[in-house]
Order: structure tokens, then sequence, then C-alpha cells
């Protein structure tokens, strides 16, 4: 039976004869030769037309530059490709072009395979990183020192300050909360009930001593009774001779400010003042609202309409303008300055308990606003330096913890409403803290 379409006669070879094993095998004993494939065409891409370069006379056509794809190989015949050259036979895979699929490897389809690289070396990828973040915490602890020391106000000269004690083991710092109204408005000064008063006045003092063998502070009342000695003016450079003149405490600064202060205070206690540091009104309440506020435990509640003051019994947080009110108020009390003494250490060391955490320290968020609020205002003597006053400030954080004394001075008695110091008792005060032992006298 023929399989083949009716009509279909075969292909002759040369000599006329048909040619039956055409695609079907050859009983010949030669192999048979290449054959030609109607149904598969080569897919040749579509180049630019170049014109030959013309044949000089006498030049075979060999030579002419003939495109190479007009010479024979022995997969083409006359113009036709087997196919085999582009793996367009029977059963390869085709691709979207008819043709086939061309491998794929790393590089994109086509693309040669891409032999699997060293593993990444994470030692050094860590020893980078950690290089980085240390370089830029530095630069940035760098540029934080130098901006807060640019905006501290060294404008006390201790060096003008004459006959001095000797100097102890201890580092002494003389701490004072003036009623200064420098850059408040007159609203901000009704709000914080500070009155309108021209200059300024001392409102506390107290000595800080920083001991290994523990920290110790001392308020020194307003309404101390200390003599005035003899003295160098701060601004005029003139001497004044002792007179023998009994004032109150806060009367010395009034007369010359803080160099003539330190000089009242070296001379009526024999304890040698190593620094110097002021805040005025705005200030202090500017930092506290810094900070979000001061948690303080008040024990008993009490009222002032002077200083704004209107506080209940217990645990509250006091905002800048209350935490004002509650360490000016002195009318409130029956012991007026002795009770305004004992607030202002309690509320002190509560806020350098708070403001001296990793919690404020190490989140800029908080430290910086807390830094140019207190920074702005500060005032202090020309050698102190921002480890000086991150040292106060520890110190009192320290007393707060129990790491030392908190105190007033001794008081023996009255003179003309003004308060006696306990002559004794501040020798031996002072002879602790001297030579850097355990502080074990008690004021009142």
């Amino acid at each position: 039976m023929n399989d083949w379409p009716e009509g279909w006669s075969g292909d002759r070879d040369e000599r006329g004869r048909r040619d039956d094993g055409y695609g079907r095998g050859s009983a010949q004993a030669q192999p048979e030769g290449a054959q030609r494939m109607r149904h598969v065409q080569r897919q040749q891409a579509a180049r630019p037309a170049v014109p030959p370069p013309a044949r000089r006379p006498g030049t075979p056509p060999s030579a002419t530059g003939v495109p190479s794809q007009q010479t024979q190989s022995p997969d083409t015949f006359g113009g036709y490709d087997s196919g085999y050259n582009t793996g367009q036979v029977y059963g390869s895979p085709a691709g979207p072009g008819g043709g086939a699929q061309p491998p794929s490897g790393p590089g994109g389809p086509g693309g040669p395979g891409r032999a699997p690289g060293p593993a990444p070396d994470w030692r050094k990828r860590i020893k980078i990183g950690s290089v980085v973040l240390v370089s830029a915490l530095l630069v940035t602890t760098v540029s934080t020192y130098f901006w807060a020391d640019s905006k501290v106000r060294r404008e006390v000269d201790l060096s003008k300050v004459i006959e001095r004690p000797k100097e102890g083991d201890c580092t002494t710092y003389l701490i004072v909360g003036s009623d200064s109204r420098e850059g408040m408005s007159d609203e901000e000064k009704k709000k914080l009930h500070t009155g309108s008063a021209e200059g300024k006045r001392t409102d506390s003092m107290m000595i800080l001593a920083k001991c290994s063998s523990g920290n110790t502070m001392i308020s020194l009342p307003r309404d101390s009774d200390v003599e005035i000695p003899s003295f160098v003016g701060s601004e005029s450079g003139k001497k004044f001779p002792a007179q023998g003149r009994r004032v109150k405490l806060n009367a010395a600064y009034a007369e010359d400010g803080p160099e003539l202060l330190v000089r009242t205070v070296e001379f009526n206690t024999g304890l040698r003042i190593d620094h110097y540091a002021e805040i005025g009104f705005a200030g202090f309440a500017n930092i506290v609202d810094s900070l979000g506020g001061v948690e303080l435990d008040i024990e008993q509640g009490f009222k002032d309409e002077k200083s704004g003051a209107d506080f209940k019994a217990g645990k509250q947080t006091l905002n800048g303008e209350q935490s004002l009110a509650f360490v000016r108020t002195r009318y409130a009390f029956a012991e007026s300055d002795l009770q305004r003494t004992k607030n202002q250490q309690k509320f002190l060391s509560a806020l350098a308990n708070q403001a001296a955490t990793p919690s404020t320290i190490l989140n800029p968020f908080k430290l910086y606003p807390l830094m140019g609020a207190g920074l702005d205002t500060l005032i202090v003597d020309k050698d102190m330096g921002l480890y000086d006053m991150g040292q106060m400030f520890f110190a009192m954080k320290g007393v707060n913890g129990g790491d030392g004394v908190s105190m007033n001075m001794p008081i023996s008695g009255q003179r003309g409403g003004n308060l006696v110091w306990d002559k004794a008792k501040v020798q031996q005060l002072v002879k602790q803290i001297q030579n850097d032992e355990k502080v074990t006298v008690r004021g009142n």
C-alpha cells in the first residue's frame, strides 16, 4: 500500500530514474549525500546592503570580497542550510524566533555561566562597620563639646580674690541661685512671680564639697550673720580695707558681685572655694522644662502668694514655674530661711538625679535641649571647664543617692535677726572637708 499522497511521483535522478528511497533511506551501498529539505529554511538575519568593492581587470572573482554566505560548505546547498548549524532540526525545542532556545546563565539568556565566588568576609565587614561607628561617635562627641563650651559664660575671675585659705584634698563649689531677670519678658516675669526689680541678688547659696570620702552639700542661709573682710573691687581694682562690718551674707553679693561673695565665704569659714557656678530664674525654670519636669515628694503641703506656691502633700511632677516657686518660698514656714534652704537642697538633688541618667545623657533629643537651656544662663569662673561642671552635677546626684551628707550650716543663735553660725562646729566641718575625712558634723 502506498502511503504517499496520490499523484506524487517522487524525484528523478540525473538519468531520469525515479528515486523512491527519498526520505525513507537508500538501498545503495554508498551513504547518501546531503539532501535538500524544502520545509526547513534558514532564518537569515537582515544585514545592511554593502556594495562589494570594484574588481580590477584581471582579478579573479574569488578576490573581490564575495559575501561569505554565498560560499558553499558541507552544510549548505545552493544557498540553503540544512539547519544543523543553527539547531533547526527535528525534535529541537524552538525559541521565540523559531530557533533553539539559548542556554541560560547568571548573565541572562545566552550568557555564560558564572562560577560561585568566595564567601563574604564578615569579620572584615564588622571591623569596618565598627571603625565607621566609632569615628562617627568621636566626631559627634567632639562637636558637642566645642558647641557646649562656646555657650558657657566664664565671667567670674577668682584670681581677684585676695588672702585665700590653703587648698584642701576635696574639690569645692560655691553654687548660687540669683534672682536675675536677665532675658525675661514682662509676661515671663509675671508668670514666674519674680517681680521687676533691677539688678540681681542671691536667692540661695550652698557649698558642695566633692570628696573621695563622700560628698557634702552645705546650705548657707541668706540671712547668715557674716563679716565683710578687706577685698579688691572686681571692677575698679581698688583695695577696700576691712571695717568690721557685719551684714547678711547676701549683702556681699549685692555690694561687689561673685568675687566679694567668694571672699566673704572663705574668710568666714576658712574653706577655699575652687569653683563658682551661678544660675538665674529663667535658666532654672528652662532646665526643669527641658527635662519634662522633676518628680518630687512633698512631705507637707504649703501655699505662698508671693512666690506663687500652692502645693499639696505627696509625690508629684513639678514644671519650671512650680519648681521656681518651690525653691523660693520662705514666708510659708516658721523657720523661713532654714526651711527654704532644705527645700532647695532637696530639689537640686532630685534635679541632678533625674538629669544625670543614661536616658538623658545618651539621648540627644533630651541632652541638647537640657544643655542649651542651662548653659545660656549659667555663669561660672574662668577656670571651670565642662568636665568640672559634670563633676559638680554628679556630686549633687550622689548626695541625693545617699553617697554623702546634705545639711544646713550649723547655727548657734541670732544677732539682730541674722543667723549666727556655730563657730566650733564650722571649724570641725571645714577641717574634715580639707582633709577628705568623713563628715560627722550635722547642721540645723
